[in-house]
Parts: C-alpha cells; structure tokens; sequence
C-alpha cells in the first residue's frame, strides 16, 4: 500500500479548494504529482486491469476506502482497497495523466490517456464523475488493434450471417443496431463498414469516440464543448458525396430524422440505439418523434445483441438440468443431454473465460412495415417476425447453451427469460 505524501495533501487542498487557483499553482501541483509516489499506485490499477484484461476499472470513495473495481467479461469485481485519504491524489493523478482541469471538482470530466504497458498501446477513457464521497473515476480500457473486426469472426451462426450480409448490401436504408452499453455494437458496426469497404463506396462515420481507425474511411470525432455534436458533423458528412453513413448513436430527435432523411435518398446509414431487443426499436423512433411512415420507409433491419461470458474450456463441468432449470428457456433436451456449468480452476478462477455474442436480427418485410404504419405494439411486431423466422436473443442463448459455449446462469444474468 502506497502512503499519502502529507504535503502533497496539502497542496491539493489549497490548489483544488478554488477554482479561481493561479497557472503557476496549478503547474507546481502537477509537478508534485509527477514526483509522488501515487504515480506508482496509479500505474499499478492500470497494471492488473490490463492483466485481468479488464474493459474498465472503476475507483471511487467509499466510507472509510478507496475501493477499486475491475469489469471483466461484462461482470464487475472487486480489486484492491487503499486508504480513503488518497481519493483526492488519485483523482489528480488521473486528470494529469488526462490532461483534466486539476481545479474542477463540481463538474463532469471526461479525457483520454495513450500508454503503453507489456510492450503493448492503449488507449484509455476517462471519466470523472462528482459524488457525495468524491469523484467516482472510471477508466475504460481499449487494447490499440485488438478488436476482432469481421463478419465472420462474430460467429453469429450460417443463418444470421447470410442474413446479416444481405442487409447490408442495400444501396439505402437504415440499419440499427441496438443493445446496452458493453454488449459489442461498435465492433459489429465496424465489421460491417470492413465488409463495406471497397474503393468503390466513399464512407464517412460520425463517432464519439472514433475507437478504430480504418483506412479509406473518413472518421469524424464529435467534440460537444467545440460545438461539434451529431448533428453538426452528420450535416456536413451529407456534403461529402458518402455512399454509407456510419453514426455512433441515435440520441434524439435531431439526429434520427437527419438520419432517417439520409437513408431516404440514397444512402445507406448504420447506427445505434439503446434498446431492449430489436422490435423496440420502432417504438424507440416513434417515442422520439419519428413519424412511423418515415420509420417504416427508411428501416431495412435492427439487430439486437448481448455478450454472454464463455465457460473456460479447461474446467467447465457437464450435467443434466432439471425442468425447472430450463422453465422459460423453451429448449427441448433430449433424455441424458447434458449442458454445462463453471467449474473454477487457476486458469480462469471464475469459471469463465472471454465472450461470446447472442443475436436477434429483425427484417423489415412489407407486412412489418404495414404494422409500424398501424402503430402496432413491440409484441405484435415480434410475434408476426418470429413467424416469418425470426431467431430470438433467447433462441441464440440456447444456442449456445447446446453447443456448451455459456451457462444457464449467464443465460438469466444476460437477457429476460419469460414470454418470447
């Protein structure tokens, strides 16, 4: 455990106290951080994330701690306690290392850190978030070209695969793909730009931020404090001559309808939205204040998506579920057909071992688009598109139950089991 330097202490109350605090103050602040031995303790979190191969790390105040947690295959666990009276060197530390306002302590901050550790670059996130214990820090880890860009290497099954290839082969239309955050939209929106990307189509993506640069494409980063939001950047793309319209999120009212408009004359456009599964898309744009002829005119699909933890393959252990086990799944075993639960070995501790994703791809067929016109509900809408073979998030996870990729367990932490 790593001791506070008193004067160091000092010196952050004085300079931080006021916001109104001298460039010189502030400058001799950050060169008794650089001298501190915080540094060491900072680097050490950054260190056993990467390790653990954390997304994120989180460190925030508790009554009497500092706690620090690490976010590991979608599941947050505790990492290590340190006194809480170096919440505020930490919080410096981390603003430096940002290139933050050391003196903002009442308001929002978000940065980024480039470092380099185990001979590998990586580029972090940061946000600071203002809390009734301190600032809550939360660090968001991306490995420099470790994401696994590829149609195929998202192993969404032959089905979902050769649909998914289908849709966006359309010349226009807009394509969503929703999910909460973490469950891999970016990557799947980047696999299919990868696929998209031939000299022949001029491609422009509107991202906040851009988290994989891919050549002959032309990535725009929104900078919302320089006046340079969605909309902004979505307008000038329009200018640019693009084929296909990459946007990192549908947000607003605003942003979907230039969107919505943008895929209505000629182009087509890939974007996000946060949703339960994919037919709640629909009402999603509608409750925004699209009007459903443009929804149903411009939609060609939505894929909804989770990542479920993967059972280590070294200790995963075979059994034979009870019906009550499988209640609200639907999955029809046959007698003596085992599945698979963690296990736990030096390996993996936990049981599990990397991610696998889950899919529901909804197409808009004509008598989809006649529902939306009627303004017909979510479950009206599933209903009719698993008549016409739809794969369901809760048929992908039994899936992969079978083929022994995940557990039941994960299976109900992932998504809601019960109706379709």
């Amino acid at each position: 455990m790593v001791p506070a330097d008193r004067n160091l202490q000092m010196q952050l109350d004085r300079g931080a106290a006021a916001k109104a605090g001298t460039e010189e103050q502030i400058h001799e602040l950050s060169d008794l951080l650089d001298e501190a031995a915080v540094i060491r303790l900072v680097n050490s979190f950054l260190q056993e994330g990467i390790e653990k191969r954390a997304s994120d790390i989180h460190i925030q105040g508790e009554q009497s701690r500092v706690q620090v947690r690490y976010r590991v295959d979608g599941v947050l666990a505790d990492g290590p306690a340190v006194p809480k009276s170096l919440m505020k060197v930490i919080a410096a530390r981390v603003k430096v290392m940002a290139n933050l306002d050391l003196a903002s302590r009442k308001t929002p901050l978000d940065g980024r850190i480039s470092l380099k550790l185990v001979n590998k670059k990586f580029e972090v996130r940061v946000s600071i978030l203002p809390t009734v214990r301190g600032p809550k820090i939360v660090m968001r880890i991306a490995e420099q070209g470790a994401i696994q860009i590829g149609i195929d290497k998202m192993q969404m099954g032959d089905e979902i695969t050769k649909n998914f290839r289908s849709v966006i082969s359309h010349p226009h239309g807009m394509f969503l793909i929703t999910g909460p955050t973490g469950s891999g939209k970016s990557t799947t929106l980047y696999s299919a730009l990868a696929e998209l990307n031939t000299p022949e189509k001029n491609i422009l993506t509107v991202e906040n931020p851009v988290e994989t640069q891919l050549e002959r494409l032309s990535q725009a980063e929104i900078d919302e404090k320089a006046g340079l939001g969605f909309v902004e950047c979505l307008r000038a793309a329009l200018r640019q001559d693009p084929d296909v319209i990459m946007v990192g999120e549908i947000r607003d009212l605003e942003t979907a309808s230039i969107a919505v408009q943008a895929s209505l004359t000629g182009h087509l456009v890939l974007s996000t939205l946060h949703t339960n599964d994919a037919p709640s898309a629909v009402t999603r744009l509608v409750d925004m204040g699209v009007q459903p002829f443009l929804v149903a005119s411009s939609l060609i699909a939505v894929l909804a998506q989770r990542l479920v933890r993967k059972l280590c393959p070294a200790c995963a252990v075979s059994f034979v579920p009870s019906p009550g086990e499988l209640a609200g799944l639907g999955m029809q075993l046959a007698e003596g057909q085992t599945l698979k639960k963690p296990g736990g070995c030096r390996k993996c501790s936990s049981g599990y071992s990397g991610r696998v994703g889950i899919f529901e791809l909804l197409n808009v067929t004509e008598t989809i688009q006649r529902m939306i016109l009627e303004r017909k509900p979510d479950s009206d809408i599933k209903t009719r598109a698993i008549e016409e073979g739809m794969v369901t998030l809760k048929d992908s996870v039994c899936r992969r139950l079978s083929e022994g990729l995940t557990s039941l367990a994960e299976a109900h932490r992932t998504i809601f089991i019960g109706g379709h």
